[in-house]
C-alpha cells in the first residue's frame, strides 16, 4: 500500500516537469541582444507651467497693476473696478481682525485680478504693505481676508572704494546703494567722525542685502568691514558673545561705547566749537559752545547715548525746541532748534542710545534746519566732537582663541576685495 502511494506522487511530480518544459518551449526564444518593444506612455492632459503673483495663478486673470493716489482708499478703488457700496462695505467689515483698510497709504503698490470672460469680474483684490508683506481681499464666496509674505533672500555681495566728497555720493559711484553708508555710520558711529571724513579715506566691505525677486531693500547684514581714516585702519569684524552681536576692532575691544560720535546719520557739520563765532543773525562774535550738523528738516535726531530727559522746552531767541539729557554724574547733552520733538518724549523720561528724541528744524533763533548740538561734562561745555566714550564689554578671554580665527579669516578676505 505505502509502495503504491510513493509511486503516484512520483508519477504526478514527473508529469508536472514534462508540462512546463513543453510550455517554456511555446515562446519564441529571445537573444542577450535583441531590443525591448518601446512603449510610449501619454497623459491625455498637457503639462502647464503655471506663474504665480501673491500665491494667486496670475496667468489665469487679467491683472490690473497700480499705485495708490494720495486721497485714494479701499472704497475708491474697488467702486473703480466694478463692486457696489454694499460690496465693499462687506469686505471692509471682513477684513476688521486681519487689516484695518483705513491703513491704506497712497504710493502702495496694488493689484486687481479678474477674470478673463465677457463679465470681467473681479475676484482678487492685493494691497502691498510693504516690499516683503502684502494683504490679500478673496472676493469670491465668502469673501476672505488673509496676510501673505513674498519670498525674499539675502545676496552676498562686496565693495571697495575711496571717499571723494562724501561716503554716499562714493557708494553711488560703485553701484552701491548710498543706504550701505548709512549702515557703516551705525557700525563705526563710536569710532570714526562722519562728518569729518578726508578724500580717498578707503572703505572696503563684504555684505549681504536683501531681495525681494531681483528687487533690493534697504536691509543690510555687514559681515566685515575697514575703514582707512587719519592714517589709521579701522576694523569691524562681527562676533556673537553672551547671545548678541556686536562688531569688534583686532584687539577684541567693542566697537560700541557708551556715546555715539554724533546725534543723528551723517550730514554737513556748517560749524564747529568756537569761543568766538560770528553769528549771522545777530552781527557779532560769540561764543558758540557746539557743534552744527545742517540737515533737512524732520531728519531724525538721536539720544548719544542712555539717559533721562531732564528739560524740555522752548526758547523763542534762542534754541527754540530743545532737549536736555543727563547720562551720568558727568555729562548732559542737549539737542536745539528741533522742529517737534518725538513721541512720548517728557522730563522724567528714560531713553535709550539711538532712540529718536525729535527732529531736525529751525526752531528759535536759527537761518536754516540743523541741529545745534551740546555737551557739558562737570557742568562745563566741552567740543561735542572730543567727547571722551568707553567701549562696552570686550571679548572674554574664554572666547578670544575663537574670536581671532573669525578675524584673521575676515582680515584676509577683506584684503582681496577688488
Amino acid at each position: 500500500m505505502k509502495l503504491k502511494r510513493k509511486y503516484s506522487v512520483w508519477l504526478v511530480v514527473a508529469l508536472l516537469a514534462v508540462a512546463i518544459v513543453a510550455l517554456l518551449l511555446t515562446f519564441p526564444e529571445r537573444s542577450g541582444t535583441e531590443e525591448l518593444d518601446e512603449v510610449l506612455v501619454t497623459d491625455s492632459t498637457e503639462v502647464e507651467e503655471i506663474v504665480y503673483k501673491y500665491n494667486i495663478p496670475d496667468d489665469r486673470y487679467d491683472v490690473d497693476y497700480g499705485i495708490v493716489k494720495p486721497g485714494q482708499n479701499l472704497s475708491h478703488i474697488l467702486s473703480d473696478h466694478g463692486l457696489s457700496r454694499r460690496e465693499i462695505h462687506r469686505l471692509s467689515e471682513k477684513s476688521k481682525p486681519v487689516f484695518d483698510v483705513r491703513k491704506i497709504r497712497s504710493g502702495q503698490a496694488y493689484a486687481v485680478f479678474k477674470t478673463k470672460d465677457n463679465i470681467s469680474r473681479t475676484v482678487y483684490f492685493v494691497y502691498e504693505q510693504d516690499p516683503k508683506s502684502y494683504v490679500v481681499f478673496d472676493l469670491q464666496g465668502d469673501y476672505n481676508v488673509y496676510l501673505g509674505q513674498n519670498p525674499v533672500e539675502w545676496r552676498r555681495q562686496e565693495v571697495r572704494g575711496n571717499v571723494e566728497g562724501s561716503l554716499w555720493v562714493a557708494m553711488q559711484k560703485r553701484q552701491t546703494s548710498p543706504l550701505l553708508a548709512v549702515e557703516l555710520s551705525h557700525i563705526f558711529g563710536w569710532t570714526i567722525d562722519f562728518f569729518g571724513l578726508q578724500k580717498h579715506d578707503e572703505f572696503r566691505v563684504l555684505y549681504e542685502q536683501e531681495y525681494v525677486d531681483d528687487t533690493p531693500l534697504a536691509n543690510f547684514h555687514v559681515l566685515a568691514a575697514s575703514f582707512v581714516h587719519d592714517d589709521s585702519t579701522y576694523y569691524a569684524i562681527p562676533f556673537v558673545q553672551d547671545g548678541e552681536e556686536l562688531y569688534y576692532g583686532l584687539t577684541g575691544n567693542s566697537l560700541e561705547g557708551a556715546f555715539l560720535k554724533a546725534p543723528l546719520d551723517f550730514y554737513r557739520i556748517s560749524s564747529r566749537f568756537s569761543n568766538s563765532r560770528y553769528h549771522p543773525l545777530l552781527k557779532r562774535y560769540r561764543a558758540h559752545h557746539g557743534v552744527d550738523y545742517a540737515a533737512p528738516a524732520g531728519t531724525p535726531v538721536y539720544a548719544i547715548g542712555d539717559g533721562k530727559v531732564i528739560a524740555k522746552g522752548y526758547q523763542a531767541k534762542g534754541g527754540g525746541n530743545y532737549l536736555k539729557i543727563r547720562h551720568n554724574s558727568v555729562y548732559v547733552t542737549v539737542y536745539m532748534h528741533l522742529s517737534r520733538f518725538a513721541k512720548g518724549m517728557k522730563v522724567g523720561k528714560a531713553v535709550k542710545q539711538k532712540e529718536t528724541i525729535g527732529y531736525v528744524g529751525s526752531t528759535g533763533l536759527s537761518t536754516g534746519p540743523h541741529l545745534d548740538f551740546r555737551v557739558f561734562e562737570n557742568g562745563k561745555p566741552i567740543n561735542p566732537l572730543r567727547i571722551k566714550s568707553q567701549p562696552k564689554k570686550p571679548i572674554s578671554p574664554a572666547l578670544m582663541d575663537s574670536f581671532v580665527v573669525v578675524r584673521d579669516s575676515l582680515v584676509r578676505r577683506l584684503s582681496t576685495i577688488q
